[in-house]
């Protein structure tokens, strides 16, 4: 076998591999909880660590992330145009399955040591998301399981939920709203499956 045909083979497999719990597409299945951690077992071990580690429930996590990414371990935020042709960037630095920004990322990264920790692995994206509520629990008051609140604070920053910024936003109220309903529904599902205790 010749060096180079050697070198594209090792770059496939590892490429095949996968790098620490992406995906590139959604699960099958996102109205039903068991069905996303039946599908992904990784995922169940990443939000049961991330509810150990920071209190906040598998559910809540699992709902904000649905409205994040749709559990698409690349999510971005669309590109805007000039002139409805030109790209002139996205609309914003918004990435991975929790979407946070860059700016929130490396503070999330220097606060808990996490150097390596990448956007497009659930595993660091669950626990930033723990580590997002667990200041807005510290902050804001919100409990970690009030999943409309935790949501508001998670899309407007500490700062604005502070100031109450997302009350201009009804398109934002309501959103909040079927996030808060979604973890219910995916609280009842959990309660009675196999897949989130594995």
């Amino acid at each position: 076998m010749s060096s180079t045909l050697r070198a594209v083979v090792i770059v496939l497999l590892a490429a095949s591999c996968g790098g620490g719990g992406g995906s590139n597409s959604s699960p099958r299945d996102l109205d039903n909880a068991c069905s996303i951690l039946r599908e992904r077992p990784h995922y169940s071990r990443a939000l049961r660590a991330t509810e150990r580690r920071w209190g906040v429930p598998m559910h809540v996590q699992m709902a904000t992330i649905y409205q994040e990414s749709k559990f698409k371990s690349d999510a971005r935020t669309p590109f805007r145009y000039r002139l409805g042709v030109i790209p002139v960037g996205r609309q914003s630095s918004a990435y991975g399955y929790a979407q946070a920004l860059d700016g929130t990322w490396d503070e999330y990264r220097r606060d808990t040591g996490k150097r390596g920790a990448r956007r497009n692995d659930i595993r660091d994206a669950t626990d930033f998301m723990g580590w997002y509520m667990t200041t807005t629990n510290t902050r804001n008051g919100v409990a970690m399981h009030d999943a409309r609140n935790q949501y508001l604070a998670y899309h407007e920053g500490h700062t604005g939920f502070a100031r109450r910024s997302y009350r201009a936003k009804s398109w934002l109220m309501r959103i909040a709203s079927e996030v808060d309903q979604r973890a219910k529904v995916y609280e009842a599902q959990l309660a009675n499956c196999r897949a989130a205790r594995r």
